[in-house]
């Protein structure tokens, strides 16, 4: 199967690579063109990143790209609600592979806090995400239960989290995978970005994600509240 295969809503674009470094590369240059014209727009830029081992690739390219970095922003889609020095920690994930180089210099607004609960932890996040601006380019990934960000079927407050009309910018959530406990943004949120791309890989992804097109619950498989325009897709095989 290719993703060519697919049938997609109009407005969503389907981009094929030969392999990972050939996806990272056009998606990184794709990041970088796009953070360039927001600067060039508005003085600034807002990037908001997905964690996960997938982006490492495209995060390692794109710290090579050519930008005033200073005025770039970096937040996260998502966070495991573990402290920054974890191993499973996103921002750990970004700092490592991303803010390195010359894009040492973008400032990144992390979503993980110290608190007494998961709960107040989201309340903390929510709180920081006031100085959060308009994203201007969102990358997304999904996972094989067509789960995207940490929006995850089944888990407390993804009603909420999918609600067109949610208030929040964060809420907690629970992840069927150790470590349970998560942050995310809110779908609000995160449809608001300007440019919004998602990048899967393997044959078993793009399975899900025509099961995903398909689908008409949401909660069932979140990445489908998404899955239209605009949108641009990155694959490979």
């Amino acid at each position: 199967m290719a993703i060519s295969n697919l049938e997609f809503p109009v407005g969503v674009v389907a981009r094929s690579h030969s392999d990972s470094q050939h996806l990272a590369q056009a998606l990184a240059e794709n990041v970088a063109g796009a953070l360039r014209t927001a600067i060039d727009s508005h003085g600034h830029a807002t990037l908001v990143v997905s964690g996960g081992r997938s982006p490492i690739a495209f995060f390692k390219v794109l710290a090579q790209q050519d930008l005033p970095w200073a005025k770039v922003l970096v937040s996260l889609a998502d966070e495991r609600w573990v402290p920054v020095g974890h191993e499973d920690s996103n921002e750990a994930l970004v700092r490592q592979h991303l803010l390195q180089g010359p894009a040492a210099e973008a400032r990144l607004l992390g979503l993980y806090h110290s608190a007494s609960s998961l709960e107040e932890a989201a309340k903390l996040t929510e709180k920081a995400l006031d100085d959060l601006p308009a994203i201007d380019v969102l990358v997304l990934g999904m996972g094989a239960d067509g789960h995207t960000a940490s929006l995850f079927p089944n888990s407390p407050n993804l009603d909420d989290a999918l609600s067109e009309n949610c208030s929040r910018r964060c809420l907690p959530m629970l992840a069927p995978s150790v470590p349970h406990q998560r942050l995310t943004l809110t779908l609000p949120l995160l449809k608001a970005a300007r440019l919004p791309l998602l990048s899967i890989e393997g044959e078993g992804k793009l399975r899900v994600l025509e099961q995903a097109l398909q689908q008409r619950d949401h909660n069932a498989m979140p990445i489908s509240a998404f899955l239209n325009a605009p949108l641009e897709i990155y694959w490979c095989p």
